[in-house]
């Protein structure tokens, strides 16, 4: 049993306090992802449920056993790590099964594990070969294969893709998810990467400044937003925020929406707009193509604003450009505190 509980869990470093009441269930078998700005916390978090760092307050249970006072190798759980930590002077083979060596686990049983995982990450070629003689990719897979052979309950994963490039990157994480999903190991996984977290996780738990702002699946997220900061957060390009007054701009002009009095912050997201007849006017600033779409940056009564488009445009910087939305695409935040408002 793998369900990880956190309940009003906090970090403090003297005076500072790090983490606050943090309350989050994961369920077994998930695969789930701590993302947010660096500095929010949530590397520190997944340190507190490995046992790397001490708690402040508050419980961590991994399959019902509170583990507070648990050593980390007394957690039932695997860590990969960013830097993928592997020994320089052991193979492949040995890499991944120093922890069993460790824990006087049988020989054939070492042996069975080592065999089963570097089958299903691709890695029997590579047994004998040491860490240089690896690509990144294939390192990382080392990392994964000794995390795997420990039959772990929970697996967590510190930013393990943060080293590779672009490319290798998206292979990567298909290959994770793939892999977690075959296994069905619960999943804790911290990435400042929200393409990442949306293309990855079963839920998604967004943390700023210690503490959780909202938690859902991808699409959730994507499509209702609990406040400004999330809606800013999730989604590339990011979601537009403009300033408005009892329905109207800055410069006076009417928005066509449902508003209520007041000021508001009405969020757009790019893709949701288009050029058309009627619309929004906005002055173009840039014009990025790049193949499948066509980014306009531009703004809107002062307000900066991006477009991304599908169809090809011809404009330039300094154009003007009339651009329409769907109203039930549009977003509400209060403009004090930056919460949804319900339409």
């Amino acid at each position: 049993m793998g369900a990880v509980t956190l309940s009003g869990v906090a970090k403090r470093y003297g005076g500072t306090e790090v983490l606050r009441d943090i309350n989050l269930s994961i369920e077994e078998g998930e695969f789930a992802i701590l993302v947010g700005p660096s500095g929010c916390g949530k590397s520190t978090l997944l340190r507190m449920i490995a046992g790397l760092e001490e708690i402040s307050g508050g419980d961590i249970s991994i399959g019902g056993r509170r583990v507070n006072d648990l050593e980390p190798k007394d957690r039932d759980i695997a860590m990969v790590f960013q830097s993928y930590a592997l020994y320089p002077h052991m193979t492949v083979a040995d890499n991944m099964g120093f922890a069993l060596k460790m824990a006087r686990v049988d020989a054939a049983e070492k042996q069975a594990r080592i065999t089963r995982a570097a089958e299903m990450l691709g890695l029997t070629p590579y047994l004998d070969r040491y860490p240089r003689a690896l690509s990144g990719g294939q390192r990382q897979r080392v990392a994964m294969g000794r995390a795997m052979v420990r039959d772990p309950a929970v697996f967590l994963f510190d930013e393990p893709l943060s080293n590779l490039d672009a490319k290798l990157r998206v292979q990567m994480r298909s290959e994770i998810r793939q892999t977690q999903a075959r296994l069905g190991v619960t999943t804790v996984y911290v990435t400042h990467d929200q393409i990442e977290a949306m293309t990855m996780a079963d839920r998604i738990i967004v943390m700023n400044g210690g503490r959780i702002e909202q938690v859902g699946t991808p699409l959730d997220l994507y499509d209702r937003p609990a406040n400004r900061f999330v809606a800013e957060f999730i989604g590339s390009p990011a979601m537009n925020m403009i300033a408005v007054t009892d329905g109207r701009l800055p410069d006076g002009t009417a928005l066509p929406l449902i508003a209520p009095a007041g000021a508001v912050t009405v969020g757009l997201r790019p893709e949701h707009l288009h050029p058309g007849p009627a619309g929004i006017t906005v002055q173009v600033t840039g014009v990025e193509p790049t193949g499948a779409e066509t980014l306009i940056t531009a703004t809107l009564a002062g307000q900066p604003i991006t477009a991304a488009l599908r169809d090809r445009v011809t404009v330039r910087p300094g154009d003007s450009l009339t651009l329409g939305f769907d109203p039930a695409h549009l977003h509400l935040f209060d403009a004090g505190s930056g919460q949804r408002i319900s339409r």
